[in-house]
């Protein structure tokens, strides 16, 4: 049997500093507006089970065990978003204080 024959890969990425901050920002920035996302479809969640979407879509018929199910739900939905939302804002003012290194002191 023989050795399978990789070939030798060596990529050259070239990114400036400003590049970088700029692809940091980016990334928290696409990361807030999938939270936005989320918190918007767990709204949509609550509204479909009262029955308060737009027309178009009947109105759920729940239970107050639905709709308690159904809270619970989305506190620990949001719950999980403000600690992501925390770590973003971490990461953001690391990222701010890296482009302004004389802001440290």
């Amino acid at each position: 049997m023989s050795q399978a024959n990789i070939p030798n890969i060596t990529p050259i990425i070239s990114v400036t500093t400003g590049q970088a901050y700029t692809l940091l920002l980016t990334s928290i920035a696409m990361e807030e507006l999938s939270l936005a996302h989320i918190i918007n479809s767990e709204a949509e969640k609550i509204q479909y089970v009262l029955g308060t979407l737009p027309a178009g879509q009947p109105p759920a018929a729940a239970t107050i065990s639905d709709l308690l199910h159904i809270n619970q739900s989305v506190v620990h939905t949001l719950e999980a978003v403000v600690r992501k939302e925390m770590l973003l804002q971490m990461k953001l003012q690391h990222v701010i204080s890296a482009m302004n290194p004389s802001d440290d002191l």
